[in-house]
């Protein structure tokens, strides 16, 4: 097995742990005694540190086991939950998180800057406060070299106060990735291995040993106060291919009878292993053999493993000689792990992690694939063949199906985005001095898991900028008659194929004439120039604009708001505000579902071909012949419809057909006509972007390859309809604009 792909497996699964962490202390803040949310964060705790022991990771084990120490105290109802241990559990996972971040990025641990060392430190100093006054450690174990002359237990229970480990590795443990050492080191962290006795009587001879296979087993005398599933816990990833019997402390005397009888096959010298251990004394040993012993013995294997055989001799135990019985002492435990394990398997078992780069490469195929597609049943419909073109219809049905199925594997909720910001509000309420909550809602709402990974910084800086300038501070609040606890908003629908999220406020508002004033004096405006609000809004969006009166640690310097506006638009996306003075603001973001494949309406001006995206398209007409020469607007069943002749917006020279067509498109509210000389019909669009020689085209978003091989350009309709709103759909494209419309088509093709 590939040991990069297993530590790349812990890495995403660390990453997940520690989401869950953070949500449960988030929470917890709210419930400080919920017993659910506690056990949530000590298990995501301590299930890092196990598998960071599995890989030698010792500076993640050590700092987490201080951590799941104070977890523990938290649990058992010594310690409770308040705001200072929960921040100071919030940066023990943002260390852990940056320690985890330092090994994806091909790091070693022995390599961490100072400063992450001097915060290591700094906080676990910071949780020993909390172990101060902790239990004492449990008592030394009675190892090979103590008194082996203890007069037994009178009720038949052994003398040692250490837990007994008795470890058989499966032969493919080495295949797996797993260190049989890197047990020990885990186990260290938690307690004291006392004594160790090896156990080499299962290796083969040289010629015929596979330097693969595991052949080692191991006796261990363990001190710890951990529980038994925790020390269960340990031999999580190996027990399904190994045999793992543990024994508590001053555990009855069958329990070692019963683990003899399980190495039967080992013969006196698996007793002897014991014995060195310390785990059973001689006196006991002696005891064993007794006939009220033996019938004990006799009588639990019976309850136990329903078997009727009641010869079983326990004297016979020294000689090797004894009948197999499944009684161990980790039957319970066995039994409550698999009844915890059947639990979890509903959900689990039918989930698989899959590379997200994988994703990529299949989507990509995908979109050949349908590229390939088209050009068969271009070829088919060229052929005149009734059965060709059938066979072409049905080919091009299935890779539709194909291509929706393996769109649906890239969707992801974006609830797990929003939810990361409930540390955002909580920290940065905190740094202002403001009372603020989140509200969620929409979470369940999906998209392209490209969008939501590259939707997160704009969202952060949105949601940062309500909290600071949106906001007021809690005085003003009840002074305007409002509650002082001001709320931030995040939402999220679909609409027309895409999605809309808005991050709104019930702040202050935005002051239009404030905004205006800003943008005369830095020569944004003219003096005495008339704009509507939403163009004032839209003022905001301009590079180094800015209407805070003082700069802080988080914003005022007129940085981000075009950054955001940017990288929405680079998702193909629009941005819009809206704010009501007094009562708040409210930002709308409108994505595309996917970046990949979309449907398409293909549509003809000319010799070119377009693509306009299906869900924007509402109807098609045919243009009136007379009367709209030069008119930008038609009659459309008593609703005013304006217009835009694509053939003089690309400035194409040929001549129009005797009738035209208008291709009725709506987006965010606003509808127009796409006056076109030909409607081609739907098509399965792979969107290929332009590359930034030609980003700045206005009007175009991307292009995709015909059957034919020839190239359509796709159509910004977002851009269009902008046009539209400031009655500039006349303009067309300046000669440069049109030099690089050309090099796109050329280059394409």
């Amino acid at each position: 097995m590939n040991l990069d792909s297993i530590i790349g497996t812990f890495l995403a699964e660390s990453r997940e742990l520690l989401q869950q962490m953070e949500d449960a202390l988030l929470q917890i803040e709210q419930s400080p005694d919920d017993p659910e949310l506690i056990n949530a964060i000590f298990r995501a705790a301590h299930t890092i540190k196990g598998s960071s022991g599995l890989f030698g990771y010792d500076a993640i084990v050590a700092f987490t086991h201080v951590a799941e120490s104070v977890l523990d105290r938290v649990r058992a109802g010594e310690v409770r939950f308040d705001g200072e241990l929960i921040a100071l559990m919030l940066q023990v996972g943002d260390h852990l998180g940056g320690l985890i971040d330092w090994l994806a990025d091909g790091h070693d641990l022995a390599d961490v800057s100072v400063e992450t060392r001097a915060t290591d430190a700094e906080l676990i100093t910071c949780l020993k406060r909390y172990l101060e006054e902790a239990p004492a450690e449990t008592e030394a174990p009675q190892t090979a070299g103590s008194d082996d002359t203890e007069t037994p237990s009178a009720s038949g229970e052994t003398a040692s106060h250490h837990w007994h480990l008795s470890l058989r590795f499966g032969a493919d443990t080495l295949r797996s990735g797993m260190d049989p050492t890197s047990f020990l080191r885990y186990m260290a962290t938690f307690g004291t291995v006392a004594h160790v006795e090896p156990v080499l009587e299962h290796l083969p001879a040289l010629e015929t040993l596979d330097p693969e296979a595991c052949y080692i087993g191991l006796e261990l005398a363990f001190v710890s106060d951990a529980d038994q599933a925790t020390i269960d816990g340990t031999f999580e990833f190996v027990r399904d291919e190994s045999s793992i019997e543990i024994i508590p402390p001053h555990a009855p005397l069958t329990a070692f009878a019963s683990l003899l009888q399980l190495r039967q096959d080992e013969g006196d010298e698996q007793l002897q292993r014991i014995l060195r251990c310390g785990s059973l004394t001689e006196a006991e040993w002696q005891q064993l053999q007794t006939p009220a012993v033996v019938a004990e013995s006799d009588t639990t294997s019976m309850s136990t493993s329903g078997s009727d055989d009641g010869d079983s001799d326990i004297s016979a135990l020294a000689a090797g000689n004894v009948s197999p019985a499944s009684v161990t002492a980790t039957d319970n435990a066995k039994a409550a792990k698999a009844g915890k394990e059947t639990q979890r398997g509903g959900g689990d078992s039918n989930l698989i992690r899959v590379d997200a780069a994988k994703l990529d490469q299949l989507i990509n195929l995908v979109g050949e694939l349908i590229i390939a597609g088209a050009n068969t049943r271009m070829l088919a419909q060229r052929s005149g063949m009734l059965e060709m073109n059938e066979s072409a219809e049905t080919l091009s049905r299935l890779v539709e199906e194909v291509r929706d199925s393996a769109l649906t594997l890239r969707m992801v909720q974006i609830g797990a985005t929003f939810n990361r910001f409930q540390r955002v509000v909580r920290d940065v309420s905190k740094e202002l001095g403001k009372d603020i909550v989140l509200q969620v809602s929409g979470g369940e709402t999906e998209l392209d898991k490209t969008v939501v990974e590259k939707i997160g910084d704009p969202l952060t800086h949105l949601v940062r900028n309500s909290m600071d300038h949106g906001i007021e501070p809690a005085e003003q609040r009840l002074a305007n008659g409002k509650s002082a606890q001001g709320v931030v908003r995040l939402n999220a629908y679909h609409e027309a194929g895409g999605i809309v999220i808005e991050v709104s406020d019930d702040g202050g508002g935005l002051n239009p004439q404030k905004i205006m004033a800003k943008a005369v004096q830095r020569g944004l405006v003219s003096e005495g120039q008339q704009l509507s609000d939403k163009e004032i809004f839209n003022l905001i969006f301009e590079p180094g604009f800015s209407t805070a009166d003082q700069i802080s640690n988080l914003s005022g310097r007129g940085v981000g708001m075009d950054v955001v506006k940017r990288n929405i638009t680079a998702l193909r996306g629009t941005v819009e505000l809206d704010s009501k003075l007094g009562q708040g603001t409210c930002v709308r973001i409108r994505l595309p579902l996917t970046l990949a494949i979309i449907d398409g309406f293909l549509i003809g001006v000319g010799q070119a071909s377009y693509v306009v995206p299906l869900d924007m398209v509402e109807e098609c007409i045919e243009l009136p012949g007379k009367g709209l020469e030069n008119q930008e607007f038609l009659d459309l069943r008593g609703d005013v419809l304006p217009f835009i002749r694509l053939r003089q917006l690309f400035a194409d020279d040929s001549t129009p057909p005797r009738r035209e067509n208008v291709v009725v498109v709506r987006y965010a509210g606003v509808r127009a006509g796409l006056v076109v000389d030909q409607l081609l019909g739907e098509f399965q669009t792979v969107i290929k972007p332009l590359g930034k020689v030609f980003a700045q085209v206005p009007a175009l978003s991307g292009f995709t390859i015909l059957g034919s091989g020839a190239v359509a350009l796709i159509l910004d309709i977002p851009g269009l309809l902008s046009q539209v709103t400031h009655n500039d759909n006349r303009a067309g494209f300046s000669s440069s604009q049109l030099n690089q419309l050309n090099h796109v088509r050329s280059n394409a093709q």
